[in-house]
């Protein structure tokens, strides 16, 4: 749905259509999607109630992660070629997107990144994490580094805290 959202569509036959799902899952999807704080509903007509999901913030903080996956689907799933391509509005040349570090502009790869424990890591998490090869100078993001937001960074309930084992 995020896909479709992106894309433009905003209101629940829109993407009924477009999904091809029945009505009840459909529903039970937005109502979680807005329960994630992935889209906000605004009504648009009263008599009867009807509204249109919009992404919020958050969703469009993860559309990167959704152009990601589909490279790498591209990449290995596409043996007769991609299906949807990215590409520069401007030139309209294709992009290949990756990770980089926003502070140093490095590539997040294994062999220049690790994991380390965070500030809200508990016991088991911690251990598993300290045996990586992490520098000594290890630090967490600091608040300067963190993109500003005008929502909560707490995690919706039913999205987990990130600290499973």
């Amino acid at each position: 749905m995020l896909r479709d959202a992106f894309q433009g569509l905003k209101r629940f036959d829109e993407f009924q259509r477009s999904l091809k799902i029945a009505p009840n899952i459909l529903s039970r999807r937005l109502d979680t999607l807005v329960g994630a704080g992935l889209f906000e509903r605004q009504l648009y007509s009263e008599h009867p109630p009807r509204y249109e999901y919009v992404p919020t913030e958050r969703a469009w903080d993860f559309q990167p992660v959704l152009w990601m996956l589909l490279a790498w689907g591209n990449k290995h799933f596409a043996p007769e070629g991609p299906s949807v391509q990215i590409v520069d509005r401007e030139t309209g040349l294709g992009a290949d997107p990756m990770l980089v570090d926003r502070s140093s502009g490095k590539p997040l790869n294994e062999g220049a990144f690790t994991l380390v424990p965070g500030p809200a890591a508990n016991g088991p998490m911690r251990r598993r994490y300290s045996r990586n090869n992490a520098s000594p100078n290890a630090v967490t993001i600091s608040n300067e580094l963190q993109r500003p937001s005008r929502r909560s960074t707490k995690a919706p309930r039913g999205l987990g805290s990130g600290r499973r084992e």
